[in-house]
């Protein structure tokens, strides 16, 4: 068994963008998979992007945003909602609505974000 604390959990940040590290190889000793809960504010976004050795899994857990796909392809995205791409698929997220979007992205095999991210708080 392994218990991860809430005062293990690092936080990531970019403008307007926070990615919980709820389950990474920071924190865990999994191989297969990490989790991140992230929150992104209205009018934010995570430019497209893509992950060579991962395919991801997102479930929508509050607000509404938009996919931003391959060929400049947008896809509306809200609560409720789940999707997966695949390792190497362009993706990213424009938070379209009043209120904060957030979503649980599971990877794998696990990913260390910490790359992606401007800075820690």
């Amino acid at each position: 068994m392994e218990l991860i604390k809430n005062y293990d959990i690092r936080v990531l940040c970019n403008p307007g963008v926070e990615s919980a590290q709820l389950l990474t190889p920071d924190n865990s000793r999994s191989e297969k998979v990490s989790v991140t809960k992230v929150s992104v504010m209205p009018g934010a976004e995570q430019p497209r992007h893509k992950h060579y050795t991962s395919e991801q899994i997102w479930v929508a857990i509050a607000g509404r945003g938009v996919l931003l796909l391959a060929d400049d392809k947008e896809v509306p995205f809200e609560a409720g909602d789940v999707v997966r791409f695949s390792e190497k698929e362009i993706h990213g997220l424009k938070n379209m609505g009043p209120d904060i979007f957030e979503y649980i992205c599971i990877s794998t095999p696990p990913m260390n974000f910490a790359y992606a991210y401007m800075h820690e708080r």
